[in-house]
């Protein structure tokens, strides 16, 4: 039950189920929108986590909305609630985000980060002050080129999408973690159905390294080091999409499942009854 006394390690981890994007062809006056629920299990299989998920793509803009809430005996020892959201552009069918916000509720007590960006995707200003021990000037130098970490596995994703493959390494900055997120491929995999989810099918397995660049001094941000990421073809286009997800952390082994899915008509419930 001690691995419940901090859970700061699943806003980092639920960012990496957004769905995969929308065609990069949408008309300007076209939005094209999808919704996501994903379920979160500790190493024991208690349920810990809900995460809701909207991306929305409005011609060369992108929107990413994500809401976090504990669920079932994790919410005993410790009550999280996270919402953060990105707008950016599509430049050149590349993802820059322009403004990334963080609400994060954790046992009573708020935090806000906000971070803005330049068009040219340097970073503008920052909000609260990093805890790196430099200058404002100094810390915005410092995260020149990274980018929020909704975005990058939203870069991920539609590298794969278009049939790339996994790997890509992100700098990223969230608003208090400076840090590479590393991916790599390590095989194709056939998933089958059990008893948390009824997919069945094949996918495409991906590796996730985080390496710190900056070590946050502040224990309640410790977050997973590694973890493995199967992708799969949904409906709606054939887009590749995060079905499951196991990440080791310092707490223990953390599952994650795609729990539903909507957009372009398609209504899809994956949760074994």
């Amino acid at each position: 039950m001690m691995a419940f006394a901090r859970l700061a390690f699943l806003p980092a981890i639920a960012a990496a189920f957004l769905v995969a994007p929308g065609a990069v062809t949408a008309r300007a006056a076209e939005v094209d929108r999808v919704e996501a629920r994903f379920e979160i299990y500790s190493f024991a299989g208690f349920h810990v986590l809900t995460n809701r998920t909207t991306v929305e793509e409005t011609g060369d803009r992108y929107t990413i909305k994500t809401d976090l809430d504990t669920r079932g005996l994790a919410s005993v020892f410790v009550d999280l609630t996270s919402r953060s959201k990105v707008d950016g552009a599509l430049s050149g069918g590349t993802p820059r985000p322009r403004a990334y916000r963080s609400d994060v509720r954790r046992n009573g007590v708020d935090r806000q980060y906000r971070v803005d960006y330049h068009n040219d995707g340097t970073v503008a200003d920052i909000s609260p002050r990093p805890s790196f021990g430099l200058s404002l000037i100094a810390a915005t130098e410092r995260v020149r080129a990274t980018v929020d970490q909704l975005t990058a596995y939203y870069l991920l994703k539609r590298q794969l999408s278009h049939g790339g493959s996994c790997a890509l390494v992100v700098p990223v900055f969230d608003g208090s973690g400076l840090y590479n997120l590393r991916f790599a491929n390590v095989k194709k995999d056939t998933l089958l159905a059990d008893s948390y989810q009824n997919f069945a099918g094949p996918s495409q397995l991906c590796e996730v390294v985080r390496e710190d660049i900056v070590v946050n001094p502040d224990s309640n941000e410790r977050t997973y080091r590694r973890g493995n990421i199967w992708y799969a073809r949904l409906a709606g286009g054939g887009r590749m999409e995060p079905v499951r997800m196991e990440f080791d952390t310092a707490f223990g082994a953390v599952r994650g499942y795609l729990a539903e899915w909507r957009g372009r008509g398609v209504d899809l419930h994956l949760m074994a009854e």
